[in-house]
């Protein structure tokens, strides 16, 4: 039987974790286009606990939610084609608050999420000594809600690890520029590859992967840095941390911290460190855990997110060319719906149903064909 030419442009989390699903299949040929720069994946690292969130968008929560849930179904699916280190683990989160009041309320809500999400866990609202048993060195008047579901994970590892498993089970990964050319072909270089079905997963890039067909895309970048302290505290176990504003820390295994991250609009597609910024926010995460004053910064990350003008992710075919799946718009929460869009995507192309409703974040809302004057 001929294999089916599927090709993937994009190597984030989304295009990444759909050439995963698909390469497992004999019948397709699975190509991974990736240039490499500015992917906000590669420069992120997440904290997967959607449910203390207060945003109002019950489209974007639904998404979220079914996002962290896949996790579990993910790292299941990775040991089963071989991967014995996992880059996502659960250890648990902590989401502070300056008012007892506004702890209250959240925790209110969180109960009251846990009863359609039981993957929330445990629920506690934790102060002072509490505090310390979870991080030793934290010291702050705030409180916060915990909860053992959170998770976390390493944009970067996970990138490695199912990109690699993509290459093990047949499917190809090319670094370079894509263009995509209107007789069903890709150009990268002076070379061709002529597909079947496409997925673009080119994140803020999408609006330059379409506009050779003559759309316009609702879309535009957001620069995003953190950064990385090397300890010497015991960090295999602690929690994440939701301090108030937009600014995590994130332990992993060995005294790594990641801390951030900044949420920058107007950049463009600038991915030069900004050292000021860098340094707030390392100060910020200093006034929670002050021993972090006597360690210097010794890595830094910059990524460039994509949001829609409703910060509501899409994907899907466009409706004119079926042949054609794109996702983009993930914004900060790219690392928590970013799996369950790429298996999405997966199924779409596999020809499976599933039951989660994608009809909110059809991509017809925000692709427009160019109209000629």
């Amino acid at each position: 039987m001929k294999q089916k030419k599927i090709i993937i442009i994009g190597g984030g989390i989304v295009g990444s974790t759909a050439a995963f699903y698909l390469s497992q299949n004999p019948h397709l040929q699975i190509t991974l286009i990736d240039e490499g720069k500015g992917n906000a994946t590669r420069a992120a690292a997440g904290i997967i606990c959607p449910w203390l969130s207060q945003r109002r968008n019950q489209a974007w929560y639904q998404l979220v939610d079914k996002g962290a849930a896949f996790y579990l179904d993910l790292m299941q699916d990775l040991q089963e084609a071989g991967l014995e280190q996992l880059p996502y683990k659960q250890t648990g989160t902590l989401v502070f608050k300056k008012k007892d009041s506004l702890l209250e309320k959240l925790a209110k809500l969180a109960q009251e999420r846990r009863i359609q999400s039981p993957m929330i866990g445990e629920l506690d609202v934790l102060k002072g000594r509490d505090l310390a048993q979870s991080i030793p060195p934290l010291e702050t008047e705030q409180g916060a809600v915990f909860t053992r579901g959170g998770g976390r994970v390493d944009g970067g590892q996970l990138l490695d690890q199912l990109q690699k498993l993509v290459e093990q089970q047949g499917g190809l990964i090319i670094k370079g520029q894509a263009q995509l050319l209107s007789n069903k072909q890709v150009s990268v270089g002076t070379q061709l590859y002529p597909y079947d079905e496409i997925i673009l997963a080119t994140g803020a890039w999408l609006p330059q992967a379409l506009q050779p067909l003559g759309y316009t895309v609702d879309i535009v970048p957001q620069k995003g840095q953190l950064l990385e302290v090397q300890t010497a505290f015991n960090t295999d176990t602690w929690p994440g941390c939701m301090l108030h504003g937009e600014i995590d820390i994130l332990p992993f295994e060995g005294g790594k911290l990641v801390i951030g991250a900044t949420h920058e609009n107007n950049q463009g597609f600038d991915l030069t460190v900004d050292e000021e910024k860098i340094q707030q926010m390392k100060e910020m995460a200093t006034s929670f855990i002050p021993d972090l004053e006597r360690y210097q910064v010794s890595h830094t990350r910059v990524g460039t997110r994509a949001y829609t003008s409703d910060f509501l992710p899409f994907y899907g075919r466009l409706s004119d060319q079926p042949s054609i799946l794109v996702a983009s718009g993930l914004g900060s929460s790219g690392l928590t719906c970013g799996p369950f869009i790429g298996w999405q995507l997966a199924q779409s192309i596999l020809g499976r149903t599933h039951d989660f409703d994608a009809t909110p974040y059809s991509p017809a809302a925000y692709i427009t064909i160019k109209q000629n004057d």
